[in-house]
């Protein structure tokens, strides 16, 4: 439960301190990432419990990504994350997650993402900002990847990418699990400010 308050507490600093920097009103970001201004109250008071859509949303509303909005200071040169030490952002109905591992950093920064899906089970995505693009390689099971209405078939040892602005949704397809690795390859963002 500590560890719960601590990234939410995270997650509050990081939006407020965006916010700002991107030089928007409560009322301005509510407004453009289509998330109620009490949830952004809330969020920023570091109280409720915001969902996987409503963080895309504000990250791609302040031009970063969604780990930025989750991570605090780095640590070192080298970075390992453990999937078990990584909280789900997304849980399906039939046992699905979506685990945010890690973000690289720099200006072009990349999202790497663990995915286990059902058979059956999906995840309908928010399009992302412009220059989004997404990259998912299923190392077992099958998966279908709708993108803009149409749909691809990506089996285990196949990698399929596509522009992640659009509409897209991630399907487990046939009789077993669907593990997939996703990246996020999000645009540069503006340059510091000197």
């Amino acid at each position: 439960m500590a560890e719960t308050a601590a990234a939410l507490r995270t997650v509050a600093h990081n939006v407020r301190a965006a916010r700002i920097r991107a030089g928007l009103t409560l009322e301005e970001l509510s407004r453009r990432a289509q998330v109620s201004k009490g949830a952004l109250v809330g969020l920023e008071k570091a109280q409720g419990n915001p969902n996987l859509a409503t963080l895309v949303r504000l990250a791609d509303t302040l031009g970063i990504s969604v780990s930025a909005l989750m991570q605090g200071s780095s640590e070192g040169r080298v970075r390992v994350v453990s999937a078990e030490a990584v909280a789900p952002l997304w849980n399906g109905e039939q046992g699905g997650e979506a685990r945010l591992m890690l973000t690289t950093s720099g200006p072009a920064p990349v999202e790497v993402w663990r995915w286990r899906l059902e058979p059956g089970e999906e995840y309908p995505s928010h399009p992302h900002q412009a220059g989004v693009v997404e990259t998912v390689s299923v190392t077992s099971g099958r998966m279908t990847l709708d993108v803009d209405g149409t749909e691809h078939t990506v089996e285990a040892g196949q990698t399929a990418t596509f522009d992640g602005g659009t509409p897209h949704t991630y399907r487990g397809s046939g009789t077993e699990t669907c593990h997939l690795i996703m990246t996020v390859h999000l645009p540069p963002g503006p340059a510091p400010a000197s």
